[in-house]
């Protein structure tokens, strides 16, 4: 059995959602937290009302507010945006495990990183937001052409080590 503080969750896009979502169901069950959690560009407000996405629609090659939405209210059904297991944005984040969070400024999910950073840094959450500058949505996945993926990866693998100690 791995100890829960020897492990840092992960994940990108909706999956950022879903680690979140994932730390608040272990919360509410009392359950012990991991050391960390590492979000990619999360999607966690399914209601897109942030003002990137508007003000980044034409910037963001990889998603738009129309598809978000409509996957949105097709997973989620119309009643369910606002509940915090679909939108982790509107949940309780007090006493959730530090969070690193990385997200490009050219993509419509930058306000759901950096309302999600202030809203858990409001309620003592440790928060290390990192918004590249002239990133798109998920630019790790381009590593191999692209200096800044790596540099990333190289970011998060320097955080979860000091995580763990």
């Amino acid at each position: 059995r791995i100890p829960p503080g020897r492990i840092v969750f992960g994940g990108d896009s909706a999956g950022g959602g879903v680690v979140i979502t994932a730390l608040l169901a272990l919360k509410a069950a009392g359950d012990p937290l991991p050391a960390g959690a590492v979000l990619l560009s999360p999607w966690i407000d399914p209601e897109s009302t942030g003002e990137s996405y508007r003000t980044q629609a034409e910037a963001d090659p990889m998603v738009n507010a129309a598809v978000i939405q409509t996957s949105a209210k097709l997973y989620f059904g119309a009643d369910g945006l606002r509940d915090p297991a679909a939108a982790p944005l509107n949940a309780d984040l007090a006493g959730l495990p530090p969070l690193l969070i990385e997200v490009g400024t050219r993509e419509v999910l930058l306000d759901d990183s950096t309302r999600l950073a202030e809203r858990a840094r409001a309620v003592g959450v440790d928060v290390t937001l990192r918004a590249e500058e002239g990133m798109i949505h998920v630019w790790q996945i381009f590593a191999p052409i692209l200096d800044e993926g790596q540099a990333s990866i190289d970011r998060i693998g320097k955080w979860v080590q000091g995580r763990m100690g």
